[in-house]
């Protein structure tokens, strides 16, 4: 008999599919042709970003999408009558916030561009007009573009498209001189269509899934729900999604270019600014009629400028204001008038004034022309903004200057942007610790310090004991604040040259650097593991509860990791394992013998696979006798001749099936056998009555398809139920004791019998054994074996005996070696027995010849 082990109970918890998603619905989903982000594919399935996520989602949630192909503005009307459900890829607006629903949690961020052929120079919006602009019809852009047409005074024709890929054909054949698009398409099918971008970006946005009319809030919310998961973890489908497509956000140095549109709207404007001050000079020595003409002039001039999305300002030598367009009123909250003849420090806060005037007195006493980020602080605001700020010296007549004029761009949302992509893609979003992909970088400059300095460090694996149980019962509420609460704990054992890291939902990670001689650097790191391990053992209050847990802490040095930062992943992740096998709530360093042993292991599981697939595995069977001494049955045994390695020993490869799945298979293969081997039995008098007991591991038993394999072997076979009995385990009853009893009763009622195997050493209640639709309890070896000298043992077994006898289920012992051990018992009320005392496990052709042959024997 095998004892299973713990470690196939706890791997249990992995196979286990809770059901918390919605109903299965069918979702009508919008699909029109944008990639990298929507698109179908050649199977007409959903494709592209969102494609994708949402596939994922509705393959947890049991949705069944059906795509509409439709073009942009049809796939709006459809979702505004509810002839769609869902659609993706929609831009939020205060204006469709009024008539659409959007869940929460961005999906993904973007901007727009404008895209041109080669044969044209368009870097400025004033450049558009006259120019034919391909858009798409109905979107944002649109709508956006020609508000701006309108404040510039231009005359664009506008050729609305049904799609994307349409404008830029447009552009390619020469019928439009621009397109619109967002980025994510424009970069990816420009250069497929012979067109580059233009330095035009306008219109940061959010994309998010939409509906109408409140019909699909609870599927919004879903929505909200995994992409909050997935993008607090990678890898994730979200992070493999945005891989695929090529997107992944990274927070990229070549976006802090200065765009050459600002150089030529500073040109621009600045030709405009000297025409208009010649003029004036001029006019004002010219008759009145023409006075009209000026002011007329000035007055489109400071439209334009008033117009433009940047404050355009003119400075004189003593930095005081002579010009503020609107943009720059508006921001600062006063009229023009209020703020010519001020200088910076009546709006900005000391430190802000202090570098505008530093590049103020550049491009003035200098005359250099300067280009810079500035980061204000406006008094009548309170935030800090950031801008993008081009200034230009004014030379007068005389060739000295006079004036500086500059124009400041807020790219404060583009900041916050860049910000948000770049927390997203190296920091975990709960806990804000750095992850994976931050933690594998330190790692590395770690290893490469070490290999220059000699100076010795080392990284510690934390894994949160029992986290899952915590999420199961309380929910994923309080698992989020307990690991909120952990990190913080954490943090208070981290130096400044140390880093803290958040690698999976209950998994941190610290990375330990500059520690003396491995000697030294092996006890600070043995007293740190304590320290940890004292401070997270420690209740929790979550809410209006305590909680207390504990941690396993796996231990591996910088010199162990052979320059590889995932090779001293791998080996931290080994002694983390190997803590957790230990008990829990200690520590483990890492040491060659666990590699050996993983790779074993891995060996060992090669080798399995391949046994099962060429067969090579073999029964036997070991008899089981009443106090008579009469075979009443008999137990299959799983034995394994390695061609190599001789006899493999159970208690060697039936945890590596279990930890692999091979465990399905094997189990599968020990029915099949068993069944075939009971119909042989049927047709020989001697042999017709036995039973045949066969082990079933938790996770055969709990596998969806366990009992329809039992019902085919059944009946391909033709044998008797009631002469198959199926010995479990105390650790099937941990989790979801009702349906592991609806699954023992359905089979109960076809004539199986069960047997409890082990028992008195598992987590079983006595409270449970009458539920449970058993036939037989067997007695553990282990009370047997120390019965004559061990007290406690004999009314261990006593106990078990008397239970049995009340709840009218036979008692078997097992592990009976010798005659003293089956007298006592007997005595004590025994009545079946099992071990070496009436046979070894042997072959099945030897226990058939011999049963076959032999008459009972009385004991």
């Amino acid at each position: 008999m095998t004892r299973q082990p713990l470690l196939g109970a706890l791997i249990l918890g992995l196979c286990l599919t809770l059901s918390t998603g919605l109903q299965a619905r069918e979702l009508r989903v919008g699909v029109y042709h944008n990639p990298p982000k929507l698109l179908l594919n050649e199977q007409q399935q959903l494709a592209g970003i969102f494609g994708d996520l949402l596939r994922a989602i509705a393959a947890r949630e049991q949705w069944t999408l059906v795509p509409v192909p439709c073009a942009w503005q049809h796939c709006l009307n459809l979702l505004g009558n509810g002839e769609l459900d869902i659609m993706p890829d929609v831009a939020f607006s205060e204006e469709r916030a009024q008539v659409m629903d959007f869940h929460q949690v961005p999906t993904l961020y973007s901007w727009s561009q404008l895209y041109q052929s080669n044969g044209h120079d368009i870097n400025t919006f004033l450049d558009l007009d006259g120019k034919r602009v391909a858009v798409l019809e109905g979107s944002i852009q649109h709508q956006h573009l020609i508000q701006k047409a309108e404040n510039f005074g231009i005359s664009p024709t506008w050729l609305p498209t049904s799609s994307l890929e349409q404008g830029f054909e447009l552009v390619a054949q020469g019928h439009a001189d621009v397109v619109a698009a967002n980025h994510f398409f424009g970069d990816k099918h420009a250069q497929r269509a012979g067109l580059r971008a233009t330095p035009i970006m306008f219109q940061p946005a959010q994309l998010f899934f939409a509906s109408t009319g409140g019909r699909q809030d609870e599927v919004l919310s879903r929505i909200d729900h995994y992409l909050r998961e997935w993008k607090s973890n990678d890898p994730s489908p979200f992070f493999d999604t945005m891989r695929e497509w090529g997107a992944l956000p990274t927070a990229d140095p070549r976006l802090l270019i200065v765009s050459p549109q600002f150089w030529w709207t500073v040109g621009t404007l600045l030709l405009l600014l000297l025409f208009a001050l010649s003029l004036n000079f001029l006019l004002r020595r010219q008759v009145e009629e023409k006075t009209r003409h000026i002011k007329a002039s000035e007055e489109r001039l400071n439209t334009i400028l008033d117009s433009v999305e940047a404050c355009i300002y003119i400075k004189d030598r003593k930095l005081r204001y002579q010009y503020a367009n609107q943009k720059l009123c508006n921001l600062l909250g006063l009229s023009r008038e209020e703020i010519i003849g001020r200088t910076d420090a009546d709006f900005f806060d000391a430190k802000a004034t202090e570098h505008i005037r530093d590049n103020d007195h550049k491009v003035i006493k200098d005359g250099i022309k300067l280009v810079d980020e500035e980061v204000t602080t406006f008094t009548t605001l309170g935030t800090p903004h950031t801008f993008l700020s081009a200034k230009l010296p004014l030379y007068g007549p005389d060739d000295r200057i006079y004036a500086l004029c500059g124009i400041s761009t807020d790219i404060t949302e583009l900041r916050q942007i860049q910000e948000q992509m770049h927390q997203l893609a190296y920091y975990d979003p709960l806990t804000s610790l750095p992850n994976r992909r931050l933690l594998i970088d330190r790692l590395s400059h770690a290893l490469a310090n070490h290999k220059r300095t000699g100076l010795e460090g080392a990284l510690i694996f934390i894994d949160m004991d029992n986290f899952k149980v915590l999420n199961d019962s309380l929910g994923m509420d309080y698992g989020d604040l307990l690991l909120c609460q952990v990190s913080e704990r954490l943090n208070q054992h981290v130096r400044a040259t140390d880093t803290l890291a958040r690698l999976s939902a209950d998994e941190f990670a610290l990375l330990v650097e500059s520690l003396p001689d491995d000697a030294e650097a092996s006890h600070q790191l043995r007293r740190l593991g304590q320290k940890l391990l004292e401070r997270l053992s420690q209740p929790f209050a979550l809410n209006d509860s305590h909680h207390v847990t504990s941690a396993s802490l796996g231990i591996v040095m910088l010199s162990e990791a052979s320059g590889s930062a995932d090779e001293l992943l791998k080996r931290a992740d080994l002694a983390v394992n190997e803590a957790k096998s230990s008990g829990r709530n200690t520590m483990r360093f890492f040491n060659p013998t666990m590699q050996a042993e993983v790779s074993r292991r891995a060996r060992l599981e090669a080798d399995l696979r391949y046994a099962l697939s060429q067969q090579q595995l073999r029964l036997h069977i070991q008899p089981q006798v009443d106090q008579h001494g009469s075979q009443v049955g008999m137990e299959a045994l799983v034995r394994w001749e390695h061609p190599q390695d001789g006899t493999i020993a159970p208690s060697d490869f039936i945890p590596v099936a279990e930890s692999s799945g091979l465990i399905i298979s094997l189990g599968e293969w020990l029915v099949s056998q068993a069944c075939q081997m009971l119909a042989q039995w049927s047709s020989h008098p001697r042999l017709r009555h036995l039973t045949l007991a066969i082990n079933i591991s938790p996770r055969q038993f709990r596998h969806p398809k366990f009992v329809n394999h039992v019902l085919n072997s059944l009946r391909v076979s033709g044998i008797n139920p009631a002469h198959l009995k199926l010995e479990i385990t105390e650790s099937l009853l941990i989790e979801d004791l009702e349906s592991i009893i609806k699954k023992m009763k359905g089979l109960k009622d076809l004539g199986l019998r069960f047997s409890l195997d082990d028992f008195g050493t598992g987590y079983a209640s006595l409270s449970y054994l009458k539920r449970l639709p058993l036939d037989q309890i067997k007695i553990d070896q282990s009370f047997v074996r120390d019965l004559l000298t061990d007290k406690s043992d004999e009314a261990i077994i006593r106990t078990i005996v008397a239970l049995g006898e009340s709840l009218e289920i036979e008692i078997i012992a097992e592990g009976v070696e010798n005659e003293a051990q089956l007298a006592r018992l007997k005595q004590l009320g025994c009545r079946l027995f099992q071990g070496y005392l009436f046979g070894r496990p042997a072959p099945i052709s030897h226990w058939a010849a011999e049963t076959a042959s032999s008459a009972p024997q009385g004991r």
